[in-house]
């Protein structure tokens, strides 16, 4: 019986973290998106500071009824963020990941079907300095004695998780 007791207890490690995301209230609260038919490609979310649109489709197909894909906004946008892939980032609330938004997308082909895009917000840690006029200026020659002093600030990092709710047959 000793021995089960460890594996017992490393098999409910995850459920607190699946239970504090589970509570986890998105910053952001949007309706659902307008249904989408199959094979139209739609933007999901855009994030500016991370120069990436999040588009989507259905794709009709049971196996994978949903795709999604990060696109580069611009080739011309400076992000001042970056997009991580969930699965290597594992954004949690006791990570210190902020759930930003949940994304719902309804199926216009099914009417039981959604696609449900879970976006999560890292903070920088650090409160960036804002001018007069509201804005976060970066100038060169501060930014190079930064970089030499080896004091570069992180950079807030964005992840999204698609999952479908629902079937179609």
């Amino acid at each position: 019986m000793k021995a089960a007791l460890p594996l017992i207890l490393l098999a409910a490690l995850p459920l607190p973290l699946l239970a504090a995301n589970a509570n986890a209230k998105p910053e952001i609260e949007r309706a659902a998106a307008s249904a989408q038919a199959n094979a139209a490609l739609h933007t999901v979310r855009q994030i500016p500071e991370a120069c990436t649109r999040i588009e989507g489709r259905f794709t009709g197909d049971s196996a994978a009824p949903y795709d999604m894909q990060l696109v580069r906004t611009s080739e011309q946008c400076q992000p001042r963020a970056v997009f991580l892939d969930f699965t290597k980032v594992n954004p949690s609330e006791a990570n210190g990941w902020k759930l930003n938004e949940v994304v719902h997308i309804p199926s216009a082909a099914c009417s039981t079907q959604q696609a449900l895009v879970e976006v999560w917000r890292k903070p920088a840690g650090q409160q960036l300095a804002l001018d007069g006029q509201g804005q976060n200026r970066v100038y060169l020659e501060d930014a190079k004695a930064q970089a030499a002093a080896g004091r570069l600030a992180a950079l807030p990092a964005y992840s999204a998780k698609l999952s479908v709710q629902g079937s179609c047959r």
